[in-house]
């Protein structure tokens, strides 16, 4: 194998490989010798069937076959005598691979490399992690939520109109512009009076309403509806009030524990405390882990490949534009011109590949490797999100590599992040939940 290096321009190669007519020619007859051991074909025993005749029936599928894999094994043997490691798959041109018994194979191979990259002292990184305990009235308050929640309603036995705060039983239709629309119409609908969760204005123009008695009710949908056929449209709905309810709430206690499956309202409320405070202690990990990758990223400047950045670009924009067509696009980034945003969607890409490279390159040097196990336990973690297909979603992660791939990148990018931390100067410091929960353009500065 003859190689030939026609570009060297910053992560750039390009490279001329010639493999001898010879070597193509003595794999191809061992391919259609062994072929010819196997074959049964009229007129001749099992595994007697000449190499003549074996070339002329099988040769032209045998060359495409042995062309191939001489191209494959070529270019992982230059890349390894010459230690070059490609950011993504070489772009390889066959330049002649004409199938005659003097013609060389010729390909060009096109690749670009992963940069050098100098490790930072991981030790002169320092770090603030905030620290947020849950309060004994959080704890309350969501107790609170879960006995609403738990309500019963009972019927309203004397002879009054609806008051704030009661549960009226209704049917009603609802029009835009004289016509039905879908999901406007329900029956034995539970509404409770001036209460939250439906069309602003809905349920404040129940009140006063009686059993038995019809309203005609006007509102507006709000302008970010979910449904955009609806957003912003006025609508009419034809209200019959059924029956008047009031809701009961039990007592936080024992009783109300034992109903949720706990052994008591201590054991509950344990549950609550663990629960709140495992969100706490994620969102600090987060804020954690965002200033140590922004520390990272003002350390280390380093080329990366233009196709890396190029790629991360196209699927940002791509977001984008579906975004934009969608009407979804935030108003800072509709007041920008185009030139604008691509400049500015560039410099993320351009660092999300850079990040990504340095902590691969972390992750290599120090043997960090995601295990079966803990992909085993991903797998599971993210089947149990489909309560009754949980068989089947396994089965679908197991088969599916752009799946095992999607959980494989953020555990090892997790266990590289745990990785620095353990050699990072950290510091704590507590702050209040409302604290904790700022963007960081508003949090309290760390240290």
């Amino acid at each position: 194998m003859q190689v030939t290096e026609t570009l060297a321009e910053g992560l750039k190669r390009g490279f001329t490989v010639v493999v001898p007519a010879a070597d193509i020619r003595s794999r191809e007859t061992a391919r259609l010798t062994e072929l010819g051991k196997t074959l049964r074909l009229p007129g001749f025993r099992p595994g007697k069937v000449p190499l003549p005749v074996v070339r002329q029936r099988y040769g032209s599928a045998v060359t495409a076959e042995v062309m191939e894999e001489s191209v494959n094994e070529a270019t992982r043997q230059m890349l390894s005598e010459r230690g070059l490691r490609p950011a993504m798959q070489p772009k390889v041109d066959v330049v002649s691979a004409t199938p005659s018994a003097d013609a060389d194979l010729q390909f060009n191979v096109e690749i670009e490399l992963l940069p050098e990259i100098t490790m930072p002292d991981f030790g002169a990184i320092a770090l603030t992690r905030l620290k947020a305990e849950v309060a004994p009235e959080t704890v309350d308050k969501v107790l609170a939520d879960i006995a609403t929640r738990s309500r019963t309603l009972e019927p309203v036995t004397e002879d009054r109109p609806a008051a704030k705060g009661d549960v009226l039983k209704v049917d009603y239709k609802g029009t835009v512009d004289g016509e039905a629309f879908p999901g406007g119409t329900a029956t034995d609908a539970d509404l409770e009076v001036a209460g939250e969760g439906f069309i602003p204005g809905f349920t404040e123009q129940i009140e006063g309403m009686k059993p038995g008695e019809t309203r005609v009710i006007d509102v507006t949908f709000p302008e970010n509806y979910g449904t955009a056929a609806l957003a912003g449209k006025a609508a009419k709905f034809e209200i019959v009030a059924k029956a008047l309810q009031v809701a009961v709430v039990p007592p936080v206690d024992d009783a109300l524990a034992q109903k949720l499956g706990f052994a008591g309202l201590d054991a509950l409320r344990e549950a609550v405390t663990g629960q709140l405070q495992g969100e706490y202690d994620q969102q600090a990990r987060l804020r954690l882990k965002r200033q140590l990758l922004d520390t990272l990223a003002n350390q280390v400047d380093f080329a990366i490949p233009e196709t890396m950045a190029k790629a991360e670009f196209d699927q940002i924009w791509e977001r984008l534009e579906a975004d934009r067509k969608a009407g979804r696009l935030d108003a800072e980034d509709a007041a920008k011109d185009e030139d604008t945003l691509r400049s500015e969607y560039q410099a993320i890409a351009d660092r999300r590949v850079r990040l990504g490279l340095l902590l691969s390159e972390i992750g290599r040097a120090n043997g960090i490797a995601v295990t079966s196990e803990e992909m085993a336990r991903a797998m599971r973690e993210q089947a149990s999100r489909y309560p009754g297909m949980e068989a089947q979603m396994l089965e679908m992660f197991r088969k599916n590599q752009r799946f095992a791939e999607a959980m494989h990148g953020p555990i090892f990018e997790d266990k590289v992040v745990d990785y620095i931390l353990e050699l990072a100067s950290v510091t704590e410091r507590a702050v209040t939940p409302e604290e904790l929960a700022k963007d960081d353009e508003e949090a309290p500065a760390a240290g």
